[in-house]
């Protein structure tokens, strides 16, 4: 008779029980970049109407107040006061937070993946708005702090009455300020770059990945990155030109 040994029996001794962790789905790479997609969009939807009520400053003095007016009493009367504009504040708030964190967390990610720098690294191709987007984050951010002090809080605007809307505007692109409407500029181009590069990555992402889709998803973004940014520029430089007065 034969005997054999059975190799993969377990061996007497006490059992250590282990356990593996899960990363969240939400902490996945393919889950943070859905948080940049779905803050994304919803920066691109808020910046669009807000476009559009700036251009209200074209129909007059009493139109664009009635508009700023408006907004303060948004809910009413199932919301006191000014409260929506405070819940869309809190919501743009934590959109920025977490597109921030995702995209910083993905680059972080993306540089740990590669930890030895090749000595002679061939030069990547890449967009002037691709190569940007940390730093015009950063510029954003800024503006956008700068800009609810100035024309929300009033803090930093001339006129400094919230309840006079369209001289608050009048007041801070004026000539003599032409360091904030140059400010304002610089700020809003970074926008348009960011939103270019935002938007054709999302199309991307979306399947336009033949030659013909990428030209259409170029195209689209460029589109939106010029509709944006115009509508938010021919506000400033119609105060300094006089046309908006």
């Amino acid at each position: 008779m034969h005997w054999t040994t059975d190799r993969t029996a377990p061996s007497v001794g006490p059992v250590v029980a282990t356990t593996t962790r899960t990363r969240s789905p939400i902490r996945s790479n393919v889950g943070l970049k859905a948080v940049m997609a779905v803050s994304g969009i919803f920066f691109v939807l808020y910046l669009i109407a807000h476009m559009v009520g700036n251009l209200k400053a074209f129909a007059g003095e009493t139109a664009f107040d009635h508009y700023a007016h408006w907004l303060r009493d948004i809910g009413k009367p199932l919301l006191p006061g000014v409260w929506f504009l405070w819940i869309l504040r809190f919501a743009l708030t934590v959109s920025v937070v977490a597109h921030i964190w995702s995209a910083t967390v993905l680059a972080l990610r993306a540089r740990a993946a590669r930890p030895v720098r090749y000595a002679h690294r061939p030069k990547v191709q890449g967009s002037y708005a691709a190569r940007t987007m940390r730093w015009g984050g950063v510029i954003i951010l800024l503006f956008v702090i700068y800009h609810l002090l100035d024309l929300s809080v009033g803090t930093l605007n001339p006129v400094g009455d919230g309840s006079k809307p369209y001289s608050n505007v009048v007041a801070d692109f004026a000539p003599e300020r032409w360091y904030v409407t140059l400010f304002y500029t610089l700020a809003i181009v970074t926008l348009g770059f960011h939103l270019r590069h935002g938007v054709f990555s999302a199309l991307r992402s979306l399947g336009q990945q033949t030659p013909t889709g990428e030209r259409r998803a170029r195209a689209a973004a460029l589109a939106v990155a010029i509709l944006i940014s115009g509508g938010f520029l021919v506000i400033p430089f119609a105060v300094l030109t006089g046309l908006v007065s």
